[in-house]
Order: C-alpha cells, then structure tokens, then sequence
C-alpha cells in the first residue's frame, strides 16, 4: 500500500493541498490564496473557477514540494468551506454566477420570512438549524430567483447545486465527462435541507425553500470509496476519493474527538466549536445547532451541537486590509503585547450580523469605549479578545445544553499560532486551553476520513493515538478580572443590536 494520504482543504481565502503520513505528520503542502469578491455591503462571493484553478495548481504544488507522486497516495480526502454554494450547469461546468459564501447575508429577508410564514419551528426540528442567511438553501433559492435561467434548467435537470467539496470532487472525478455528483452527511446538514433522523433530502423542507430536488446531490457518508479522481485530471492518474467533511467536523475528526462529550473549537475566518453528542440528537434550547459530527462507512451517524462564530479571524484581516493598521495577520500580536489590556476599548465584528447563540442578522460591528488614551495597540487587543469573548458565549451555551463542565478545550486553526490570544482564551474560559502538534486538523480529519475507508488507519484508536499535545495555556486571571471583562463585553455586544433592518 501506498504511505500517505492526501487531503484538499478548500477554505473560505484559501485552497490547499496537505500530505500525511500514517504518525498523522504533514510532509508536504501547498496553498493559494482567491480573491473575495465583495459586490455591495453584506454581499461576499467567490469565483468558482478560479478555486477550480487554484485546486489543480495544489496538486502539483504540493507533490513537487515533498517529491513524491499520485502513486504514493492511498486515497485524498477533501474538506471545505460549508454553506457556501455554487450552482452550475452539468452539460458545461459553467456556474450560474459566483458562489455565494456562507458570511453573505443578502437572504436575510428570506431567512425572516420563513420565521413569519411559521416554517421555523420545522426547519428546527427536521434540520437542527435556526433559519439564517447563514445556510446554503436560502442562498440556492436566491440563485434559482434571481439569475436568468436558472430555476428553468434545474428544474429541467440541467442545473445542479453543491457546496465546494461537490464542485471540485465533480471536476477531480470528471467533469461534464461523468463527474460524481455528490457530498456527505456533514455538507448536507448545513443546508436546511435535509432530516437529521433520514439522513436524506426532506420533501417538506424543499417545498417550504423551493429548491427542486434534481439539482441536489447524492448524500453519502464522511468516510467510503465514492469514486477515481481523473487521469486528465491534476494528479495525471486514477486515486481513490475517500473521505469528505464540511470543514468543522474535519477538525472535530483531526483532533480525535470520536467519544461523547468531547468537544473542539477552530480558529480561522470564523470559530466553530463542536461537541460530539454520540448517536443521540440533542436539541439546543440556548442557541447553538444540532448537527452532525460524522458518519464514517456504514456505521450509526454521530451528531453534534455547534457554535458558529461568523468574524474572528476575519477581523484580523480586516485590520490589515481595510485599516491597514498591520501589514500581516501575524503582526496583531506583537502589536496587541505593547499593551497590558484592552484600555477600556471592546470590538464587536458583527460584519455579517451575530451567529450562534444570539442569532441576530440586525448587529453591525462596533468599535467602543475610545477616548484620546487609546490607540491602535488597543485596538488590536480588543480584536484579539473578541475572538475568545465570541467563544466563551458559545461555550457558556453549550454547557448549559449538554450539562457539562469543561475541564479543557481542544483549539486548532490558524490563529492558534498566536500565543497572546491563546492565553487571552486560557484567561476568559477559566480553564486551560490545549494545542496539539498538529494545529491544522482541518485537512488533517480530511485525510483520516479518506484513510479509513481504504485501510490506511484500521480504526479511530490508531487516530486517537495520533493525537499529541504540543502547547497548553493555563488561565491567570482572577475571577473578578474574568467577570469584569466579560460584562464589558457583554454591554458592547448590546450595542451592535437593531442597527440594521431586517424585513
């Protein structure tokens, strides 16, 4: 057999393609950037063709980089950013206009009408998900609506929709020449669409949205042989494509979350902490989703609650795009140590309204507190602070969902590398904060899918025994520090709040 495993992640600013060994250790990668298309305010699109583009150059990138070929892979996974939809005609491959990312909010409207017309209560029960601009059935319905000629060749079995993980593997498998038209359980809960109990596209649901069935495809699961990649295609032979999950549970599986209780949080353009609930459904009642976790072959589907945080690492970009405070991302922590607190300055980056637990398309980010005193070092604290202040919001619901306490959290994603906002984190929660070797699990849970399903890995102990720690921060902070901080956030937090209206 072959002695590594190959992952895509296809992200919100960026694709990559990552190479493992079986001790889970990257040998190799490549990644490049796409431009994030931003038509008028509240509107963040992509060009699927040039993360078509960027996939291919991935590849080839990737192999040189660690000399090794499509021959050396067992099978390649492909995780993605979820809810981000492409629409795109199956005789031609052409798209029916730019991807709609998941941070786009012009369904607001359609979101609150559904809530009106009283559809929320079944697309909470059937899906596990509160309707927002957030999924991908309302950005489908926008496209069917609203671009010429699409609804007409989806209902003629023309069109066809997926999120980004269905647009490349039907390219990697194809194309227009017989490309696999499908995804996993993970990419399709975040649809609104489908039923968490039948694994399957809910009728009732594609009425309510209006999304007809024959653009939609085939739900598999998160960790099987689904097809060849191409011999036309980047890696010049027929590999096996073995493993796919929406972004956040890839994570959940690269830090070998696979028992109930155990629970992640990514950090990247936004944060995403998951819990893993077992084989039973639990239903919030304090703001997050049901959703699932995984489902790896023909095994019972594992579930999960999740706390979706739009902007956090964003906010950073932000900072050094819009206001150019920093010339790169790394530079926010150097710059947020100059000082020993926020100054008095929270920053609320309520850019696309606030996901979970509040759930309000109305907010609009804030920067208060400033006086004469302050100055950009504060600013870039308080950025740093509204990434843990988001997630100590999250974390505070899922406890009191699940009854539980932590005794740790588990973090991955790129802004792991910054130690400040890592103690910041340790600091908020109260309780350590854990960092393992591998700080990228996304790709990572990708290729452990990918592997399972050919007989790479044996079974999720061989990955549990992957799993290292490499840093942990302990809090130091008080108690009184912790309830101060957390309440000046939380009047910060109230001043975002019906800034927008939403119809």
């Amino acid at each position: 057999m072959a002695d590594y495993v190959g992952a895509f992640d296809q992200g919100t600013t960026s694709t990559r393609f990552m190479v493992f060994d079986h001790a889970g250790v990257e040998v190799g990668r490549h990644q490049v950037e796409h431009e994030q298309i931003l038509p008028q305010a509240g509107w963040v699109e992509h060009d699927p063709a040039e993360i078509w583009q960027h996939t291919q150059d991935v590849v080839v990138g990737a192999l040189e980089s660690c000399g090794l070929t499509a021959g050396d892979l067992a099978a390649i996974g492909v995780t993605n950013q979820r809810e981000t939809t492409v629409v795109w005609d199956r005789r031609t491959g052409e798209t029916y206009g730019n991807a709609l990312v998941w941070q786009d909010t012009r369904t607001d409207h359609l979101a609150s009408k559904l809530i009106a017309d009283g559809h929320g209560d079944l697309i909470r029960e059937r899906s596990g998900l509160t309707p927002a601009a957030y999924f991908s059935g309302g950005k489908i319905r926008w496209i069917l609506d609203n671009v010429d000629g699409a609804r007409a060749d989806a209902e003629a079995g023309h069109a066809l929709f997926g999120t980004t993980d269905s647009w490349l593997i039907w390219w990697l498998t194809g194309g227009p020449d017989g490309g696999l038209h499908l995804t996993d359980v993970t990419n399709a809960s975040r649809t609104m669409l489908m039923s968490l109990e039948t694994l399957d596209w809910d009728d009732e649901l594609l009425a309510v949205l209006g999304v007809p069935r024959s653009m939609l495809p085939q739900i598999r699961s998160s960790s099987e042989v689904y097809g060849h990649t191409s011999a036309d295609g980047p890696f010049g032979a027929e590999v096996p494509i073995a493993g796919d999950l929406g972004d956040q549970h890839a994570a959940l599986v690269g830090q070998a979350c696979f028992d109930v209780g155990d629970v992640k949080n990514t950090y990247g353009t936004g944060n995403f902490l998951l819990l893993n609930t077992g084989t039973e459904i639990v239903r919030s009642e304090h703001g997050l989703l049901t959703t699932m976790a995984y489902r790896f072959g023909d095994a019972p589907a594992v579930y999960a609650l999740e706390g979706s945080i739009a902007v956090t690492g964003s906010a950073v970009q932000w900072l050094r795009d819009q206001l150019g405070i920093i010339e790169a991302a790394a530079d926010i922590e150097q710059l947020a140590a100059e000082v020993d607190d926020n100054g008095g300055v929270s920053f609320v980056p309520a850019f696309s309204g606030l996901f979970a637990p509040r759930w309000r398309p109305d907010a609009r980010g804030v920067v208060v507190g400033l006086s004469r005193f302050n100055n950009r070092a504060h600013l870039a604290r308080a950025a740093l602070e509204a990434i843990c202040y988001q997630s100590k919001d999250v974390v505070d619901a899922m406890v009191a969902d699940a009854g539980i306490e932590l005794a740790a959290l588990k973090v991955d994603g790129g802004v792991t590398a910054n130690e400040l906002c890592m103690q910041i984190q340790a600091d908020v929660l109260g309780i350590p904060v854990s960092r393992p070797v591998v700080a990228e699990t996304t790709a990572l849970g990708a290729a452990y899918a990918a592997g399972l399903a050919v007989g790479f890995w044996k079974d999720p102990d061989e990955l549990r025994a992957n799993w290292t720690e490499s840093r942990r921060w302990e809090p130091q902070w008080d108690d009184s520090q912790r309830a101060a901080g957390h309440a000046q956030w939380t009047k910060a937090v109230e001043r975002t709040l019906d800034w927008v209206d939403v119809d």
